[in-house]
């Protein structure tokens, strides 16, 4: 809207300057004319001897009545204007007065004006036989009736495409802000939805959760590891339903992490160990290395633990059970995490698109796809709200690695 009125304030302006050109350009061709007239006016001629006759109210030379004589000097006048007018590029409506200054003789058009504008009269003061016979100095007045409409007119070369065009700025900008609104509503409606959702398949997961803590006591020894990977995966759909909750969260304006000092080496060793458990029940090798002492940074383990889970996940789901190996490392005062498999690998096309949300990558002919995409939008915007970055090195059937890097800190608390 800002950007309509700075365009309407620039069109105002050039108004403004066209109608100042039209009304420089009118003063020359009234001036042009005014002398054209006057010199028509000056000898003696039918007309002018009509006029005096009239003015001097003397038929005796007419064999006809003076208000006759009126008007047809009324109408030769007005045609003899209007011819030197137009010869002069004016086509404006007017009305005219011929007038001794105390009035005493005085003809007008039939739709004259007793009261002139003085912004549009331009009087022609008149020598020669007129003012001669009469005795008098006289002045022939024209007035134009509504000059600023007749000089828009004259511009309509710059208005009505000027016009136009601040119509058209307009449509698109309410068609944008429609637009917006409207996938504002959209989005609004869908993280409602997705909320409601999470929050409904908790209370199933709990009881899954709570069925089999009591099944696992039930249990003998060599089947307990059952519930236990039970217990597991149940946690990891319990997690996911935080993560999408959490998504939404950061998503919105208000959303934040909160930062404070960790270790995230003892977080990081677990995950590991519970992915092996995970990997070893599916029949994948899965292989880590992590460096020795703490990792100390500002951040939250929640977010990084899910970060990091879902990289494995991706790993384990899209490397067709090929091996996975994850790598941290110190490098520069950064932590760099790095999660490896032998899969498929993917098109350039589809990693600059992977970290896109509900973006899942088509696999083989039938277009089979899994996950809903959430997965590496989460992980993205985790690694952005650290400070951090993420990169993906793939390329079809080598497999796929990607990155995370993270700054090593040691400050305090901080919310981002």
């Amino acid at each position: 809207m800002i950007s309509i009125g700075g365009l309407a304030f620039v069109q105002y302006r050039y108004l403004r300057i066209g109608l100042s050109l039209a009304r420089l350009q009118f003063a020359r061709q009234i001036s042009d004319a005014g002398a054209d007239i006057r010199s028509g006016l000056y000898a003696n001629n039918q007309l002018t001897y009509l006029l005096g006759s009239v003015l001097e109210r003397d038929s005796t030379r007419f064999n006809t009545g003076m208000d006759h004589m009126r008007d047809a000097s009324r109408h030769f006048l007005e045609d003899y204007l209007k011819e030197k007018l137009i010869d002069n590029e004016i086509d404006a409506d007017f009305t005219f007065e011929l007038m001794t200054r105390d009035s005493s003789y005085y003809l007008a058009s039939a739709a004259g004006n007793r009261r002139p504008d003085p912004r549009s009269a331009y009087p022609i003061e008149l020598d020669g036989y007129l003012p001669e016979r009469v005795g008098q100095r006289l002045i022939l007045q024209l007035q134009f009736a509504d000059l600023t409409t007749y000089f828009l007119l004259q511009l309509n070369g710059l208005t009505f495409p000027s016009l136009l065009f601040l119509a058209g700025i307009l449509i698109a900008v309410l068609w944008v802000l429609r637009t917006y609104y409207w996938q504002e509503r959209t989005i609004t409606t869908t993280h409602e939805f997705i909320n409601n959702l999470t929050h409904e398949l908790r209370t199933p997961v709990f009881s899954i959760s709570l069925a089999a803590k009591i099944l696992r006591e039930k249990l003998p020894e060599e089947e307990k590891p059952l519930a236990d990977t039970i217990l597991q995966q149940t946690a990891r759909v319990s997690g996911h339903i935080d993560q999408v909750l959490e998504l939404g969260n950061l998503e919105r304006a208000s959303g934040s992490i909160p930062m404070e000092p960790i270790n995230l080496a003892p977080a990081l060793r677990q995950q590991c160990e519970q992915f092996v458990a995970l990997c070893d029940l599916e029949g994948i090798r899965f292989t880590h290395t992590l460096p020795d002492g703490p990792l100390q940074m500002n951040g939250s383990v929640f977010h990084l633990e899910n970060a990091v889970s879902n990289l494995l996940d991706n790993a384990r789901k899209y490397g067709k059970g090929s091996p996975v190996h994850l790598e941290a490392r110190r490098d520069s005062g950064r932590l760099l995490i790095s999660v490896k498999d032998q899969g498929p690998g993917m098109a350039a096309a589809e990693q600059r698109r992977i970290f896109r949300k509900y973006y899942r990558i088509p696999e083989g002919d039938r277009q089979e796809v899994r996950g809903y995409g959430l997965g590496l939008s989460y992980v993205k915007t985790v690694v952005d709200r650290h400070r951090g970055k993420i990169r993906v090195e793939s390329e079809p059937g080598r497999g796929t690695e990607i990155t995370i890097e993270l700054p090593l800190s040691n400050h305090g608390s901080e919310n981002l």
